[in-house]
Order: C-alpha cells, then sequence, then structure tokens
C-alpha cells in the first residue's frame, strides 16, 4: 500500500481536497434528518416542551413560514452534499488515472529493460494482463476505494453520535442487529474473495490463449484446427463464467440480507419508539429522524463490505504489477561505463560457454576473432548455436565463461543501448510495426532524411515496390507488416539496416524469405553494403556467404571448422558434408560422397 501511495504523493494535493470535500459530505449526511425532526417536532406534531436548539431564533412562529425556511434548509444541504460529492469523485477519479497512466508508463519502461530471457519464460498473453487488466484494479482503488472508505467511516461515526444524541436506548436497539449485519459481510466477503481470485487467473489466461492463437491464426486455419482451438479456449472461458457466477451470487443473496436485517432494525425501532411515544419518552420527531438515520447507516456497511474487495482485488493486482516492476534486469549498463572504440574494432569471441538453462550448453568454448572490415559467415545445422553468437554479441544474454571483445574492450563494460546502436541487424523473421513504410525503416531516428531512404530502398530492390504504392513510402503497415508478403517484409527489414548506416552489420538468414530474382538483387546490394563493414553473417544457403572472407562451422555448440570456402571443401569436413547435400544434384569435384544419414550421424 506504501508503493501505491508513493504514486499518488504528486498529486497529494488532489486528493487533500477531495478528503475536504468528503466531510462535508459526511457532516451534511446527518443534517436531513435534524431538520425533519425539527419539522415534525415544532410545526406537525407540536411539542409543548421541545428542547431549544440554536435554530430557534432564526425560525419563525407561523408553521408555513417555519416549514418553508426548513425546506429551504434542507434543499441547500442537499445541493451541497450533491456538490461536495461531485467534487470528491471527480478529483479522486482525476487522481486514479493519473495514478494509471504513471503506472503504465513504469510498467512500458521497465518491459523495455528486461531481458530477453524475462520474455522467454514469460507468455505475452499474462504480461499484457499485468499492463491491463490489472492497473485497472489499482485505477479502482485509488477512484472508489482509499477516499471512500474513509468517507464510508466517517458517515458511520457522525451518524452514531447523532443518533446516541437523539436517543441512546434507540441507537442500541438498531445496533443490536449489528452483528447480523456483520456477519453477512463477512461471509459474503469470503464468498467474493475467492470469486475474485479466480476471476484474474482465468482473465490472464484467456488473454495469454488469445494472444498466441490469433497470432497464429494461419496455422490454425491451415491444419484445421479451428474447433480443437474453440473448445480449449472454452474450458478457459468457462471458468472464468464460472468464477463470475460464483460471485453474482453472492452479490445476489448479500444484499437482500443486509436489506432484511435492516427492516429487522426498522420494525424493533418502530415497535420500541412507539411504545415511548405512547408514554412520553420520544417525540415522533426522533422516531422519524431515527427511521431515515437508520436507512442510511447500513449502506455504509454495504459498500465497506464491497470496498474491501476493490481492496483484495487491488492487493493481488499491485503484486503481480510491482512483482514485475521489481524483476531485477540483470544484464546491466555498468557504473562508469566505457566508450565504444571509434575508428577499426575487431570482434573476438574468447573460449566462450553459454546455456539458456543451468549447464545445458550451447556454446562450448568457443574462439575466433572477426578483423575490421571482415566479412564472417556462419554455417551449421539447427541448434548448433549460429543465432546464439549474435544474440550474445548485443548483449541480449551474457556469457557464462569466456569474454566477448570489441576493440578489446569486453563488451560488458560498454553501455548496452551505445553497443548496439552500432550495429544493424537483418532477422530471419522481419518484424515491421504499425504506421507506414518509412516509419518502419526510420523506426524513430530523425537524422534519416527522405534521401537516405529512398537509396536505402533503391539498393536493395525496395523502389519498384513503393512506387507502385498510390501512397508510396505512406503507404500503411498494419500489425506485424499484414498485406506485404515475407519477402517485401525482408527487403523492408535490409532497408532499415541500409539506412542506419552501422558499423557492423548481422544478417540472421537474411535472404531466407525472399525468392531467388530477388535474391540474386540483394546479393549485389549486399555486395556493396558489406564492403568496408565488419560483417556476420548466418546463412543456410551456402550460395549468399561463399565470397566471404572466412566461413565458421559450428557443430553442437562447438567451432568445428573454420577457412575460405574452397578451402573448407578441400578438407572434406562438415562443411563439405553440408554444400553436398544442398548441390547433390550437381557435379562436385570430390570422390568422396556422403550418406544424409551419415551426416545426421555425425
Amino acid at each position: 500500500m506504501r508503493r501505491l501511495l508513493r504514486y499518488a504523493w504528486p498529486y497529494k494535493l488532489w486528493v487533500f481536497s477531495a478528503f475536504g470535500f468528503m466531510l462535508v459530505n459526511s457532516g451534511v449526511q446527518i443534517v436531513g434528518p435534524l431538520l425533519t425532526k425539527m419539522a415534525v417536532d415544532r410545526y406537525l406534531a407540536p411539542v409543548k416542551d421541545l428542547m431549544k436548539t440554536p435554530l430557534d431564533g432564526y425560525l419563525s412562529s407561523d408553521p408555513w413560514t417555519g416549514l418553508t425556511q426548513i425546506s429551504a434548509a434542507y434543499l441547500a444541504a442537499m445541493l451541497i452534499g450533491m456538490i461536495s460529492s461531485f467534487a470528491q469523485g471527480y478529483l479522486m477519479l482525476r487522481t486514479g488515472q493519473q495514478v494509471m497512466f504513471d503506472l503504465r508508463r513504469s510498467l512500458m519502461r521497465r518491459l523495455q529493460e528486461l531481458d530477453l530471457v524475462y520474455f522467454d519464460r514469460h507468455p505475452v498473453g499474462r504480461i499484457l494482463t499485468r499492463v491491463t487488466t490489472d492497473v485497472d484494479a489499482l485505477n479502482e482503488l485509488f477512484a472508489s476505494g482509499l477516499v471512500a472508505v474513509m468517507g464510508d467511516i466517517l458517515v458511520l461515526s457522525f451518524l452514531l453520535i447523532a443518533m446516541f444524541n437523539l436517543s441512546p436506548g434507540m441507537t442500541l436497539l438498531m445496533l443490536a442487529v449489528l452483528p447480523l449485519v456483520v456477519m453477512a459481510t463477512f461471509l459474503f466477503r469470503r464468498s467474493v474473495q475467492s470469486s475474485y481470485r479466480r476471476i484474474r487467473v482465468a482473465v490472464a489466461k484467456i488473454n495469454a490463449y488469445l494472444q498466441e492463437h490469433i497470432t497464429g491464426i494461419a496455422v490454425l486455419q491451415l491444419f484445421n484446427r479451428e474447433a480443437r482451438s474453440e473448445a480449449e479456449f472454452d474450458q478457459s472461458n468457462r471458468e472464468h463464467m464460472d468464477a463470475f457466477k460464483d460471485s453474482i451470487f453472492a452479490y445476489g443473496w448479500f444484499y437482500p440480507v443486509v436489506e432484511f436485517f435492516g427492516m429487522l432494525g426498522l420494525a424493533s425501532l418502530l415497535i420500541y419508539g412507539g411504545y415511548h411515544i405512547q408514554q412520553g419518552d420520544l417525540t415522533l420527531g426522533i422516531l422519524i429522524a431515527f427511521f431515515q438515520y437508520a436507512m442510511r447507516f447500513y449502506r455504509p456497511i454495504q459498500d465497506l463490505s464491497e470496498k474491501y474487495n476493490i481492496f483484495q482485488a487491488a492487493m493481488a493486482a499491485g503484486e503481480r504489477v510491482f512483482g514485475l516492476l521489481d524483476t531485477p534486469v540483470e544484464i546491466m549498463t555498468p557504473a562508469g561505463s566505457r566508450s565504444v572504440p571509434h575508428g577499426s574494432a575487431a570482434i573476438e569471441f574468447d573460449h566462450v560457454w553459454f546455456a539458456y538453462k543451468d549447464e545445458d550448453w550451447v556454446l562450448r568454448d568457443v574462439t575466433f576473432r572477426i578483423e575490421p572490415g571482415e566479412t564472417i559467415a556462419v554455417v551449421g545445422h539447427t541448434g548448433a548455436g549460429k543465432t546464439t553468437l549474435t544474440n550474445l554479441l548485443l548483449r541480449f544474454y551474457d556469457v557464462q565463461k569466456g569474454s566477448i571483445r570489441l576493440g578489446g574492450i569486453d563488451i560488458r563494460e560498454f553501455s548496452t543501448r551505445e553497443l548496439r546502436a552500432h550495429f544493424g541487424v537483418v532477422l530471419q523473421d522481419p518484424f515491421l510495426f504499425t504506421g507506414d513504410i518509412a516509419d518502419n525503416i526510420r523506426l524513430g531516428t530523425a537524422a534519416i532524411s527522405d534521401d537516405k531512404l529512398q537509396d536505402a530502398a533503391s539498393q536493395v530492390n525496395l523502389t519498384p515496390y513503393i512506387t507502385s504504392l498510390p501512397d508510396g513510402f505512406r503507404h500503411p503497415v498494419r500489425e506485424r507488416g499484414a498485406g506485404l508478403s515475407t519477402g517485401q517484409k525482408q527487403l523492408v527489414s535490409f532497408a532499415r539496416a541500409l539506412a542506419h548506416n552501422p558499423r557492423f552489420l548481422i544478417l540472421d538468414e537474411a535472404t531466407s524469405s525472399v525468392d531467388t530474382e530477388t535474391e540474386l538483387r540483394v546479393r549485389d546490394a549486399l555486395a556493396k553494403l558489406l564492403q568496408g563493414r565488419t560483417s556476420l553473417v548466418i546463412a543456410h544457403r551456402l550460395s549468399t556467404i561463399q565470397r566471404s572472407d572466412r566461413i565458421l562451422v559450428m557443430h553442437k555448440g562447438e567451432l568445428r571448422e573454420s577457412g575460405p570456402h574452397q578451402e573448407l571443401l578441400a578438407q572434406r569436413g562438415i562443411y563439405f558434408k553440408l554444400y553436398q547435400l544442398q548441390y547433390k544434384d550437381q557435379e562436385i569435384p570430390s570422390p568422396v560422397i556422403c550418406s544424409e544419414s551419415k551426416l545426421a550421424e555425425e
């Protein structure tokens, strides 16, 4: 709760103002019944020995004039209560919205700082629930929880003071029903608390399931899994519905039960008050005022029970939200970080060991060096650790043993932001954001002019496609690039890397999504792009890497071979076997022929 209140502290003036309006509104609650008592005892059923009040000097002795004065005072109290209630609600709702805005901004900042390993272990839908549904629960706490609870307590306190002043006996009689109301509230609270917990879990499961299956809708339809997917979703949806039904049932019996106990209290007041009025111990005005107070007395108790559920939901949501905010960032920029060296800088992997989990090593004692301006290609079977090399170089993960150096300096001594700014990356699976083509190439880098944009598009053969669009570079791009072919999205990724003019270039299966004709054109552009740049190229198509200065052959996490294309073919090793499989229908200058099964064994 302390952490939540810190988010409200910048808006303390609004909160304190709301508290002031709440005091006024709570005080007004006791005025109406007192005015009713005065009207009845003074004018409607006059009492001879009526106790004097401070208002006696202001009220007329004429009944019609006096009733008009009391009615005007009643109307004024109602107007003051209405204005106070509006001001209190408006200020707290505004505070809640500001707190929710700040909290979501903090969550977004934290999500962008977190290591990739966090996203490897947590479903996207569950993370979305933290930023949306859970923050909404906290907004409800600020909007109608904190100050409203204090208001209910104040109203109850003022009502009890006013009722004791009027009649201690009738007050105790009404309070005798209170244990029954408290018992019903306790049972209601326990039932609803369990339901809310199940609802939160079910909402997170629904969001996670929808995110995954909507993203993969093409695969679902391709394999005719719609019915199976619908059945699986129905299970989570039913859990949510059943949990909500339980809460509906709890609300269904709680309010009528409290209303019934309240009516019992009123019936007791009627019997008690009627008897004492006949005995001359009580006035009719006091009895009527007590009826009005009793009707108002149970309402805050009902509200408190509901506010308790808001508190419970907010506490559960707060635990999850602050759990995300407290997730440690392991890959941090060190204090006194060093600047990335300018000019020529070699990349060195020095006895690197890495595992995503425990000691299940993905890389084993990998050592190599990329000289400035050198183009290095990495090949190997799936799971050999090729992409892991680039993830470590960009510090998405940190090595467990060994080191990676840039310009002779361990990359862990650099700011991650500055380190990654020197790299251009084209991935196998191109990712485009909602916006337009120009936005996706620039990615917010304002320094990229329109001329640079057009030049980058021209070099990767994207210009013919863009000129065919009515809006050109302003052609809208939908979520994940929907409407563009995979090859077109890949070309946009190439243009993105070119436009940023990086010192170091990483191509991870960059041409796997383009057709052969486009690949040939892109290859010419890559020759210009790679020239003079330190580059790391990962490829399955060996045709794209034959001109590399050196080729690294990865196998089961180890660097097994290294050298130029022709030299590796002459060694008749793993690279030769990969080449042989890819060009098995063509003549290969070698007497050695290996089967695919033998390569699999190797």
